[in-house]
Formats: C-alpha cells, structure tokens, sequence
C-alpha cells in the first residue's frame, strides 16, 4: 500500500518533579535541603531512513509520545533525563503543524534529523531554593509539560525522473520495459492509482530512479481527478519525461495535451514549468503515428518549444536506448548544477522558545464565569503546572508570584471580594485579602 499523506499526533514528555528532600547524615547538625532536580523529557524526533519510501506505517500508529524525566533524588541527586522518541520517516517527508499548516521540516537525506515537539524541562529541587532568609525551604517544582501538537507528514517523492502525460499514453508501460517495476497496467483510465518507482540501469554504474505518477487531467492543479496526488511529487524530481501518444489513439490531439499538462504544473507551482524536460513519442508502432509527429514537431518549433523528441514504442521497445541515454545525460547535468534535492519553497517554523524582557502588557486575561473569576494566560498556568501544592511553602510562593504578576489587583479590579472563586485551569481557589506571601 503506497501513502503519501498522514496526521498523527506527538507529544514531547514530560519533566521529571523536583524534589522536597534534607540532609539526614550523622553528625550533621541542622542538615540543609538536599532534594535534586527532576530529568528533562524526551524529545520527538524524526529521523530519515532511505530504506522506507512509503508512509503506510503510520496508518496504524498515530501517537508518538516521548518518555517523562526522573524525578529528582535526594542527596541533591538529579533524575535521569529521558531519551528522544526517534521515529522513522522516508525521504522527501514535509513535516506541518496541523493547526497553523506551518512548514516544521524538510527532511531529504539519510540520518537527517528534525525535533518537532521538545520535552519539558525538569522541575527544580528544593536545593535550588535555599537562602539566608530561608535556609530550608519546602520548596519544590513539578515537571514542565512537555509539547504537543498534531502535525501533518507529506511525502514527496525524490525521484531523479517522474514520467508525466495524460492517462492511458503508455508511462506505466515504460517503466515496466525500463526497470523491474512491475505497475499495473490496463487499457482504460487512472489504472495508476499512485505513484511506482523503478531503477533504469542504463550502463555500468549508471541508473537513475524513475517513478510513473498518476496519470493529469484538466484541472488537476484544483485537485480534481488525482492530480492533488500527482503534482506533490512531481516537485522533487529532477528531470520530467513527459510521454504523449503520439497516434492520438483516443482521438486526441497530442499537442494540445503537450500544452494542457505543462498549464498544470505552471498553474501548480511556476517553476515546475522550466524543470527540464524530454519528449517521449510513444505508440510509434500505431497507424498515423509518423505523420502526427511530423505535425507535432512543426506545432513546437512554431510556439518556440525546445525540448527535445525522442519517438518510440514501449510496447516494442523500438527507440528505448536513445530516449534512456538522453534521460541518463541530463540526470548527470542537473546533479552537477544542484547535487542537493530541491528544498520546499517556504521557511522552516522555528518555534523555539526566546527568552525576553517581561512584556509591558499583563500576560493573563480575566473573565467571569457565573460567580467565579477565571485566569488564564500562558505564564499564569505553566506557574500553576509547576507549582507542588503539597508544601506550604510552594503555595506561599505561588501566592507571591500571582501578586508580583499584578493578578491580584486586576481582580480587584473586577469587583473580587473575599471569599470569591478563582479559577486558574483545573483548579479553583478562594480569593482572600488576608494572606501574608512576603
């Protein structure tokens, strides 16, 4: 089964807790905090293997989660940190965020690596904090949660020679004489359903990898028919054959299917328009076939095309060497200009985290649910996360970075009294004007 598009759904793990922990040794009056620092979560990463060229293993696994940190020891010992979460994907994989359809990686070459969601780092041990005026704090930090999203895996395939042309005019037939690729093949429409790859061994240490793509019609940039399949990988290939039947078996006119196809790739993406090319003439073997091409070479040199035309006939293979050592040739010359595939036409998302300035403006929002408050804000619920509520002291902490954060006064504000509810997440808390937090 070929599958070239997939969502699924990763999740970095979590932090490992901090730990609350004194020292207890012999001897060693009035011990002070010793609790370690919980290990960093696992990252998600994938990871390119050449020897993959579908996506199909993702139709029945679509959750990737990354392990959580260790949490933290006492005697000031850190957790281990978690190891990354590797997963395998074939060359020419376009990684996207789901959501905001940004491009997350371009992964071309063996072994390429490409962190899509990072591990929360570990929360904080007590050790961490310790001082004059209060030499054994309760203290202690939950783990960071660690990134999640649902993402989008697009292949594209890297193939040196994608055989374009409208069904029917022959390509899976090529690719089945040229290589031991076995497509099938039948005298009626879309008999290709998606794409097949073949090596062409042309001479001693020579070949290239060919791949016959669905068949365009009208309007496959809009995605009618199965273009929407077809000109995702047309994008990596390197040379275009494009294979016309040239006795105009189905009562076409070849060079307007010559034209119509090459509107497509123009109207998909322009550039496609002056990746090269190489005419195959197929079906020579059919009755008219000569005086078409005759006409169809006049219709070319007087719209000023250039490509060169190689009659042939797949189903006799009369014609076969010249159009394989022309194909070979410019394989060679385009990998001399460009080595490298090309890249997707838009910027990687780097979505790392900046650390800056605190901003100006507050961090939180607040709106009233019925009789209740409700915070909300990245900053106010990662504090909420992180925050141990089990010892006195962390709640004490907590309540004095809410104030410092202005989150007090701002319910004031709205009219908060005491005995009021606050909602931050999944927690509820009673407003109350008589806590001492400094």
């Amino acid at each position: 089964m070929f599958v070239d598009f997939v969502k699924i759904y990763v999740k970095g793990g979590d932090g490992g807790n901090g730990m609350v922990a004194f020292r207890r040794e012999a001897h060693v009056p009035q011990g002070g905090p010793a609790g370690g620092d919980g290990g960093h979560g696992g990252n998600v990463v994938f990871q390119v293997d050449e020897g993959l060229r579908t996506l199909v293993d993702f139709r029945y696994q679509k959750h990737f989660k990354a392990d959580r940190g260790e949490n933290g020891r006492s005697k000031s010992q850190h957790g281990a940190n978690a190891k990354d979460r590797i997963v395998k994907v074939p060359p020419g994989t376009v990684v996207r965020d789901a959501e905001t359809g940004n491009l997350l990686a371009d992964l071309t070459f063996h072994q390429q690596e490409a962190v899509v969601v990072q591990g929360g780092r570990g929360g904080r041990g007590n050790n961490r904090f310790a001082t004059p005026v209060n030499p054994a704090p309760q203290i202690a930090e939950n783990g960071e949660k660690g990134e999640e999203r649902w993402i989008e895996l697009e292949l594209k395939l890297l193939a040196d020679v994608g055989l374009i042309g409208y069904p029917s005019v022959g390509k899976s037939t090529l690719l089945s004489v040229v290589s031991a690729a076995r497509p099938k093949i039948g005298a009626y429409h879309f008999t290709t359903l998606s794409p097949n790859l073949g090596v062409v061994k042309v001479d001693q240490g020579r070949s290239f990898v060919m791949a016959d793509l669905p068949g365009l019609i009208e309007g496959a940039h809009q995605g009618i028919g199965l273009g929407h399949q077809f000109l995702r990988h047309v994008e990596r290939t390197k040379v275009l054959v494009h294979v016309i039947d040239m006795a105009g078996s189905e009562g076409r006119d070849p060079f307007s299917d010559y034209l119509q196809i090459n509107d497509e790739l123009r109207q998909y993406k322009a550039h496609l328009e002056d990746r090269p090319q190489i005419i195959a003439a197929n079906k020579m073997d059919l009755p008219e076939a000569e005086e078409q091409l005759a006409l169809f070479k006049e219709q070319c040199q007087a719209d000023g095309i250039k490509w060169p035309i190689y009659p042939l006939s797949a189903i006799t293979h009369e014609g076969l060497r010249p159009l394989l050592y022309a194909i070979m040739d410019e394989v060679e010359r385009v990998e001399q200009m460009s080595p490298t595939p090309d890249p997707i036409d838009e910027t990687v998302s780097d979505e790392r985290k900046i650390y800056t300035a605190p901003p100006t403006e507050p961090d939180f929002k607040i709106t009233q649910e019925n009789e209740a408050f409700r915070v909300s804000g990245e900053q106010v619920e990662k504090l909420m996360e992180m925050t141990n509520f089990q010892y006195h002291d962390s709640i004490m902490r907590f309540a004095k970075q809410i104030r410092k954060m202005g989150i007090e006064d701002a319910l004031r504000g709205m009219g908060a009294v005491e005995g009021d509810t606050i909602r931050i997440g999944d927690m509820e808390f009673e407003f109350s004007d008589h806590v001492d937090v400094d």
